[in-house]
């Protein structure tokens, strides 16, 4: 044999695997037929000309990668195809001496108790029916398949009969519709209409967000100091705002309206945001002239809406270094958007959503507000809106421990949700609702939620699936909840 076949002979004789011409496209063991099957898995098989596997490896990587595919598509009946646990923000605990949750998770509803007296209100005109729609099909989804309050659908004009009709198809609970009265609705006698109408027009050329539509303003006039004072609300005790396209994302298996009742809560929101500084630029001013002309004292709720300067608080107002022992500000120091040494950081409760009582608004003291701030044309010459109004008027008059986070509510209006995280180990199964089992879309969208999402420490959600497009509003720079926090007791966990 010559030396170049020792050399292949050796290199052969000694291998354990053998290859085989190129065009066969791969390379296949030699095999003896002697020995266990086990030893035949053992013998390597050359992927690369460097590269080698035993055999039982290469055999069995196929249907490991099919039973992983497998395992990647499936969705277990208690989660969501969200991100990982360890990519979800943190959720930090609150101090809840002051205020804490009424329910953690989920709970079977209770309905043999007799129900609050309360309403589901919703301001909307006929060309809104869609919004209306799915609005409805979320509340009574999430909440009103158990607790059935009714509704009452206001207008400044009749509602057409499609709309009517259409509604009585989504609820089983009591409708009612009510026509908006002129006189709470339209601009009060003392305007004048020319003058308010120019101020509209001047904002909406200054593209200030909605200034420029004059029905967006006798809106936020009506729901900041008229729409309790409707005849058809005038029977019930509670009220539930719910606005054309909101979205609700955990069931809520309790009744809100007899835990606020019981625990002598007087508002509840689910968001606290910031203000856009140009609908509100004297708004603060008027509250606080109003809280300084009645001397009267916070209960806490007021510092909410403060802005916190911490230099300022360290080291005092900036003096001219002229008359210092009087403390004279130098007039380039002073700030023109503050009020008494105060300035309003812009908070509010988003009022889209809030339950509340209603004889807060009813009372004189929020009437008295109102007309104060009514008389100033701020509804007009600015844009003001309900909800830095109701805000400012809870933290004139109310404690914190009269107002509610309800932090286990998840809600999603336009492009702002919050969502609480399910609570771990409190979880319960849920029952399918299904308006009618012969319609497709209604049969997905409850398999949807049956899916609902991870549990998350310190969650305290009951079956929530969150839309997963934006983030949650409490983690972000917009979030006044850091201010409502300090107000109630602090963070208990970082």
């Amino acid at each position: 044999m010559s030396s170049m076949g020792r050399r292949i002979h050796r290199q052969l004789g000694d291998s354990k695997y053998l290859p085989v011409p190129a065009s066969a496209g791969s390379f296949f063991p030699t095999a003896s037929l002697q020995g266990t099957p086990f030893d035949y898995a053992k013998r390597r098989v050359r992927i690369r000309h460097n590269i080698s596997a035993p055999l039982g490896v290469v055999l069995l990587l196929p249907f490991v990668l099919v039973l992983l595919v497998i395992r990647l598509v499936q969705v277990p009946s208690n989660t969501s195809l969200l991100p990982s646990r360890n990519r979800l923000p943190d959720i930090r605990a609150m101090n809840e001496s002051i205020d804490a949750p009424f329910v953690v998770g989920c709970q079977v509803p209770d309905t043999s108790r007799p129900r609050a007296n309360a309403v589901l209100v919703i301001l909307a005109r006929n060309k809104e029916l869609d919004g209306v729609i799915d609005s409805i099909k979320s509340v009574e989804r999430h909440f009103n398949r158990w607790f059935h309050y009714p509704y009452l659908f206001l207008n400044d004009a009749e509602f057409n009969s499609t709309f009517k009709a259409t509604i009585f198809n989504y609820t089983e609970s009591k409708v009612e519709f009510g026509v908006i009265d002129k006189e709470l609705w339209d601009f009060p006698p003392w305007t004048n209409q020319e003058e308010v109408k120019e101020s509209i027009a001047l904002q909406g050329d200054a593209a200030i967000m909605y200034g420029g539509m004059e029905s967006y303003h006798h809106m936020c006039r009506f729901y900041s100091g008229q729409f309790y004072k409707h005849p058809m609300l005038a029977k019930y005790d509670w009220y539930w705002r719910v606005e054309p396209d909101v979205k609700y994302f955990c069931d809520i298996t309790y009744d809100p309206f007899l835990y606020m009742e019981e625990r002598g809560k007087v508002y509840g929101f689910t968001i606290i945001i910031k203000e856009l500084v140009d609908t509100v630029p004297n708004l603060f001013r008027y509250a606080s002239g109003f809280r300084r002309s009645r001397n009267i004292t916070s209960k806490g709720m007021w510092e909410v809406f403060l802005q916190k300067d911490k230099e300022e608080k360290e080291s005092g107002p900036k003096t001219s270094g002229v008359g210092d022992q009087f403390r004279i500000p130098d007039p380039e120091m002073i700030d023109p958007e503050a009020m008494n040494g105060e300035k309003y950081n812009l908070c509010h409760f988003w009022s889209n959503f809030e339950i509340a009582k209603l004889d807060f608004f009813r009372s004189k003291e929020y009437n008295d507000f109102f007309e104060f701030l009514d008389r100033s044309g701020g509804f007009w010459n600015e844009r003001w809106g309900d909800a830095p109004v109701h805000s400012l008027a809870a933290g004139i008059f109310l404690a914190p421990s009269q107002v509610h986070y309800f932090r286990d509510i998840g809600y999603r209006h336009t492009t702002i949700q919050h969502c609480p995280g399910n609570a771990p180990r409190k979880q319960l199964p849920r029952t399918p609702y299904i308006r009618d089992p012969k319609s497709k879309k209604d049969l997905e969208e409850d398999r949807y939620w049956d899916q609902w999402d991870i549990d998350r420490e310190n969650g305290v959600g009951c079956r929530c699936r969150c839309d997963t497009d934006i983030i949650d509003v409490e983690g972000n720079d917009g979030s006044c909840i850091p201010s409502w926090v300090d107000a109630v007791g602090g963070w208990t966990s970082d």
